[in-house]
């Protein structure tokens, strides 16, 4: 059983994000030889207030 873990900054629709979840899927079925519905993904979704990249907040960008 393939366990998935994607962290994310928020942001995106529930269409992206299941689009990300079928996609993801389809290429661990694919290449793990596993049956789809065997395949685990737990997505983290981020705030921007809360992650940083090179000291500064991603809230803090424009």
């Amino acid at each position: 059983m393939p366990l998935v873990h994607i962290d994310l900054i928020e942001g995106r629709s529930e269409e992206q994000l299941k689009g990300l979840v079928k996609d993801v899927t389809a290429a661990i079925s694919k290449n793990a030889n596993v049956p789809a519905d065997r395949v685990h993904i737990v997505l983290n979704e981020m705030r921007k207030d809360r992650y940083s990249v090179g000291g500064t907040m991603v809230s803090d960008k424009k």
